[in-house]
C-alpha cells in the first residue's frame, strides 16, 4: 500500500512536483517542467492542438519500490498494451528529477479524464500521474482527491 498522509498526498508528494517530463512525439521531443501557477510558456502540450489533457502515467517502480528492469519492462508493456485496447495513441515518454538522476520510462496519452488516469495509475500501483493542459500542470494523486496546480514550461528539441 502506498504512504498517504494527513494531507491526502503520497509521501513522495515534493518530488513529484518538482519532476520534469520529456515526451516524444513523432517529429519532436517536448520536455515539461513546473513553474509557478498561471505561467504558462512554450509549445502546446497536445498535438493537435486541442484543450484536451495530455496525461502522463507510468507502471515503472509500483508502491515507490525500485523494481528490477525486467519487471519495470514488463509493467511497462503492459500498460502500453492497456492503452491502446482503450484506443489511444501512446507516445513515449520519461519522467523524472530535474538533474536526470531518477528517471521512469512513461506513457502519454491524450483522450482520457482525470480520473481515468487516476485509475490506470492505480491498477499500476502508482502514487501520481501528470495531467498538462493549455493552462496548468497538475500532479493528481492516484489514492486520493490531492491535485498539486502549478504553471508550466515546454521546451521543444529535435528527436533522436
Amino acid at each position: 500500500m502506498q504512504s498517504i498522509g494527513a494531507s491526502g498526498t503520497p509521501r513522495n508528494w515534493e518530488l513529484y512536483r518538482t519532476a520534469v517530463v520529456d515526451v516524444r512525439f513523432e517529429d519532436r521531443t517536448v520536455r515539461i517542467a513546473p513553474r509557478p501557477q498561471g505561467t504558462v510558456e512554450g509549445v502546446s502540450p497536445v498535438p493537435d492542438s486541442s484543450d484536451a489533457s495530455l496525461h502522463v502515467i507510468t507502471a515503472w517502480n509500483p508502491r515507490g519500490r525500485t523494481a528490477s528492469d525486467d519487471a519495470n519492462a514488463r509493467a511497462h508493456r503492459v500498460l502500453l498494451d492497456e492503452v491502446r485496447h482503450r484506443g489511444l495513441t501512446p507516445w513515449p515518454a520519461v519522467g523524472g528529477d530535474p538533474g536526470g538522476t531518477h528517471q521512469e520510462e512513461s506513457v502519454a496519452v491524450a483522450g482520457l479524464g482525470d480520473a481515468a488516469a487516476r485509475d490506470l495509475g492505480r491498477r499500476f500501483g502508482q502514487d501520481a500521474v501528470f495531467a498538462w493542459t493549455p493552462d496548468a500542470w497538475r500532479i493528481l494523486a492516484c489514492e486520493s482527491g490531492a491535485v498539486s496546480v502549478s504553471g508550466w514550461t515546454a521546451s521543444e528539441r529535435a528527436s533522436a
